[in-house]
């Protein structure tokens, strides 16, 4: 990133993220998303320095321009005003315009935990997903996260995009040249394909839960929601009208929001509470061909214990090979993987 010219303190802010997304087990928002961050910056649709500043200020809320800088640096500067806000007001609130894509959900809602707070993060999205019932993308993948901190440092951290899967996870597929899970996406006249370079090419992903009949109107419900939340609250683009994220010649503007929760303004105990909860859905008994039941942040904190066991991330060799190219593009030495 520093290559091309971005802040160097920016360019950690996004290094620091798309590390943790693999290390979790996200990789559609890990390294496989460092093309589009970098070509963001060398095409100027990204400014390369610069700092979000806070347009309007109450008591327990904040309206921030982010200054079209990466999403990454918007994000955790809008979290951190949340999570201080949270503690004077026992809530914050922080939307953002002037934003662009901003990795995992989770990172900023994680932070929140790590204080002390519940934390929630939202983003839309470029329109990718086809609202049930439509033939065309109009909304985004509009992801959610809610973070909530249990005791001896334990969480709940739920990351989700509205729609079924996120993108990433289609291209990951194609690149992979193996098919995608019926409900995933549809083609260009809005039928359900397991193709992935027909979602790619004139298609679109589905909302949460894939056709109407399976509840894909609640998922459609879940996106228009962080929409709200967004890119309407906050005065960005929104829907249709955001840029699609593949063209360069305009800004994204795209609209976030972050909220912190100080348990402390409400019942006391919470983080035992919660616990309580996670507990009782961990020992519940597991369905026949079932081993384990388990809560939201349980599959990530399971992958990283296996990266720490293997001494590192292990990435597919196609991404490894894109990484080099990449490297060798921008005259810089490339990464060195463990033998």
């Amino acid at each position: 990133m520093v290559a091309v010219g971005a802040k160097p303190s920016h360019a950690k802010d996004l290094a620091t993220l798309l590390v943790c997304a693999d290390y979790r087990g996200h990789f559609s928002h890990g390294m496989n998303r460092l093309s589009m961050y970098v070509e963001d910056i060398r095409s100027g649709t990204n400014a390369k320095d610069g700092e979000p500043v806070i347009l309007k200020e109450m008591g327990g809320t904040a309206w921030v321009d982010g200054k079209n800088v990466l999403g990454p640096v918007v994000g955790r500067f809008c979290t951190d005003l949340a999570i201080k806000k949270a503690k004077e007001a026992g809530i914050g609130m922080v939307v953002a315009k002037g934003s662009n894509h901003f990795g995992i959900a989770g990172w900023y809602t994680m932070r929140c935990a790590e204080a002390g707070m519940l934390g929630m993060s939202f983003t839309n999205t470029s329109p990718l997903v086809v609202p049930t019932r439509a033939k065309k993308p109009v909304l985004g993948t509009n992801p959610l996260s809610l973070a909530a901190p249990a005791e001896k440092g334990d969480s709940f951290v739920l990351d989700m995009a509205t729609s079924t899967v996120a993108l990433g996870k289609i291209e990951l597929n194609n690149m992979k040249e193996i098919p995608i899970p019926s409900g995933w996406g549809t083609d260009s006249n809005g039928q359900l394909t397991q193709n992935p370079s027909e979602v790619l090419q004139g298609g679109g992903l589905m909302a949460l839960g894939g056709p109407e009949v399976l509840g894909g109107y609640k998922g459609y419900g879940l996106s228009m929601g962080v929409e709200i939340l967004c890119g309407i609250l906050a005065g960005s683009a929104f829907g249709p009208f955001v840029r699609h994220w593949t063209k360069k010649e305009e800004e994204a503007n795209l609209g976030q929001c972050f909220i912190a929760i100080n348990p402390e303004a409400f019942a006391p105990g919470f983080p035992g509470r919660m616990s309580t909860l996670m507990k009782e859905c961990r020992t519940a008994e597991p369905a026949e061909g079932e081993t384990e039941v388990l809560v939201a942040g349980d599959p990530e904190r399971q992958h990283m214990k296996k990266v720490d066991e293997e001494g590192g991330v292990t990435y597919h060799r196609n991404l490894i090979q894109l990484m080099d190219k990449l490297a060798k593009d921008l005259t810089i030495e490339p990464m060195k993987p463990k033998a």
